[in-house]
């Protein structure tokens, strides 16, 4: 590999999802830029919230003014340094363990989120995993249905146990991917979802205008986050990001502004639309 191509050191994972404390460098996650209260008192609950985009997202929340809850897989130790760099802000943060691909784990953990801070305002899915596959005749039925499961059946469930709790004014955001624009021949089952989350979203957006609610999505591109070492050899990860016309991957703190926005009364008159933070990638909103 030519070192114009190199963007990170090589590393690697051995599962997913991934876990944020071994990343060197580590993502960037810290916001850019003082407060002003554009999230004030407001309730957010964030899927992934325990580190990546996720963890940038809870902080700049908090920096804005939400008590955070974070949902989580099994990521204890990053969701505890989450909860810390929260309460940091001078805000409350609720962490949840357990599986979005659950409809149950979601019942029961909004029930939590209500019991502990009374309502929710913003609602932000975001967990996600992916398995590359060179052939599509190498996802397994299981890959396949693990797959949807997380990606998108999760976003349906979240959505689904939140909605009798939000009012006018609640938004949703929804992670989607650049992969759903551009396509990915070794992300066929991960790429799919993505598409579907861009199809739920602008769809959801319809059904729920007329309650006062604001469903957009945010579709980054090649991100540092624990997924990416968790998911491909070192030697992919060495290079990651090159392809972008900026030539590196992004950080997760240079995303969550795009959540922030959407989240925020500055988006007012804005539903049914994907933001896209993705180096200059082209695709088509």
């Amino acid at each position: 590999m030519s070192s114009d191509q190199q963007t990170l050191p090589p590393q690697t994972q051995s599962n997913q999802p991934g876990r944020e404390a071994p990343m060197h460098p580590k993502p960037a996650y810290e916001p850019r830029y003082p407060g002003s209260g554009r999230l004030q008192d407001r309730i957010a609950v964030i899927t992934g919230g325990d580190s990546g985009i996720g963890r940038a997202v809870a902080i700049l929340f908090a920096r804005e003014g939400a008590d955070i809850a974070i949902l989580y897989l099994n990521e204890s130790e990053d969701a505890r340094e989450t909860a810390r760099l929260v309460e940091a802000e001078g805000r409350r943060c609720l962490m949840i363990a357990g599986d979005v691909g659950d409809p149950d784990f979601c019942k029961s953990a909004v029930g939590t989120v209500i019991s502990k801070f009374g309502r929710i305002h913003v609602l932000v899915n975001n967990a996600g995993e992916q398995h590359p596959k060179p052939e599509i005749t190498e996802i397994t039925p299981e890959q396949l249905e693990k797959t949807f499961r997380t990606n998108i059946f999760g976003y349906f469930h979240m959505t689904q146990a939140v909605m009798p709790h939000l009012e006018g004014g609640a938004a949703i955001i929804n992670t989607g991917s650049v992969t759903s624009y551009r396509g990915s021949p070794e992300l066929l089952d991960y790429s799919s979802t993505k598409g579907a989350i861009m199809a739920f979203t602008r769809s959801l957006a319809k059904a729920v205008v007329d309650k006062g609610i604001r469903v957009n999505g945010v579709a980054p591109g090649p991100i540092w986050t624990p997924l990416i070492p968790s998911t491909f050899s070192a030697e992919k990860v060495a290079s990651f990001g090159a392809q972008t016309p900026m030539k590196r991957p992004g950080q997760p703190n240079e995303v969550a502004p795009c959540f922030l926005f959407l989240a925020c009364e500055d988006s007012s008159y804005i539903t049914g639309t994907f933001l896209h933070p993705n180096g200059g990638d082209a695709t088509e909103s």
